[in-house]
């Protein structure tokens, strides 16, 4: 009796044979057979699983056997770990790329992309190797792409209620989108989600610069500025797995903040810039405004004009920089263009 496709099927056994009595050698051969059947990868050759990794043994191995059974390559980029990530996904069959040292998610990503780009692939799901993921999840975020709605599809863990995000990566998160969303002409729900899908026609835009962790904020704006088509889809994400966090929440949540501001102040300054500079020149001056009245009516005047030529004098900073900023974005896109 065995396993095929879902289904028990049963082996007639010969009359005045005996079974009980197999070799050891025959059991082996049996066991083999059936790992080799059930480990084998899918008959999917358009689909090719990219996970980076950093110091993932306990989990690489069981991430990359789930998701062999999706796509016929896994790559996985092996960031510099200083444990035996690199001999489990091998193990577990998954091409494995090595860096020498940690380069950061963004550099691992990157060279996964190059690799990718020297390979017929239609559809790219990449992934994180903590096992937070759920391989059930791939039929969703590819069936987008299958259906030419898209070109990346990000996976979302605010999209799907039954997910127990802790709350206050709830309010970061929160955070990271509005100001992420300001640069992009898409509204996403989970700009820093890791798990996501695209087409080749985005595997070929993958060439954007980025530093670490910032890699998923950055491809959103990139992927919005070349007019690909994003679209999210709900995801579930699990917490409970061992060395989900390679870095402080704070610390990352600062630095890509920091990210953030830097980008949009490059891509959009007169947003950035300009409108707060507008604003406090007209609250400088309306306040300018209120002082001379008061010095007239009441006098006293030594606050109130100190603040407003303080906020003139910022707001003016601010918009001319806006403007000059803006002006040399559009020179260095022309030069680009050229």
């Amino acid at each position: 009796m065995a396993i095929e496709g879902g289904e028990i099927v049963e082996f007639p056994l010969e009359k005045g044979k005996e079974y009980s009595n197999r070799s050891e050698s025959d059991v082996d051969a049996i066991s083999d057979a059936l790992a080799s059947h059930i480990l084998s990868p899918c008959e999917k050759p358009e689909i090719a699983i990219l996970i980076p990794a950093y110091n993932e043994e306990l989990t690489i191995g069981s991430v990359v056997l789930q998701a062999r059974k999706h796509a016929r390559t896994v790559i996985v980029v092996n960031d510099g770990s200083k444990d035996k990530t690199s001999e489990i996904a091998r193990a577990a069959g998954a091409e494995v790329i090595e860096h020498i040292k940690n380069e950061g998610k963004a550099a691992a990503l990157r060279t996964g992309f190059n690799e990718l780009k020297k390979r017929d692939y239609e559809f790219i799901v990449m992934m994180d190797g903590d096992g937070q993921h759920m391989m059930g999840d791939i039929d969703i975020i590819i069936a987008p792409l299958l259906e030419q709605k898209a070109d990346l599809v990000i996976g979302s863990r605010f999209l799907k209620k039954d997910n127990s995000i802790p709350y206050y990566r709830q309010v970061g998160q929160r955070i990271l989108n509005r100001m992420t969303n300001v640069g992009t002409s898409e509204k996403v729900t989970d700009t820093q989600s890791g798990f996501r899908a695209f087409n080749r026609k985005a595997l070929d835009h993958m060439d954007f610069p980025s530093q670490g962790y910032a890699v998923e904020q950055d491809m959103i704006l990139h992927c919005s500025e070349k007019g690909l088509r994003i679209i999210e889809a709900p995801i579930s994400v699990r917490y409970d797995v061992p060395n989900g966090h390679k870095q402080n929440s704070f610390r990352m949540g600062v630095g890509l903040l920091n990210n953030i501001v830097t980008t949009i102040g490059y891509r959009r300054p007169l947003i950035l810039f300009g409108i707060p500079g507008v604003v406090l020149t007209i609250a400088g001056l309306i306040i300018g405004l209120l002082t001379i009245f008061e010095q007239f009516f009441i006098g006293s005047w030594m606050l109130q004009g100190l603040l407003a030529g303080f906020m003139v004098i910022v707001g003016c900073t601010l918009a001319v920089s806006a403007l000059s900023l803006n002006s040399l974005s559009q020179l260095m896109r022309m030069n680009k263009s050229t």
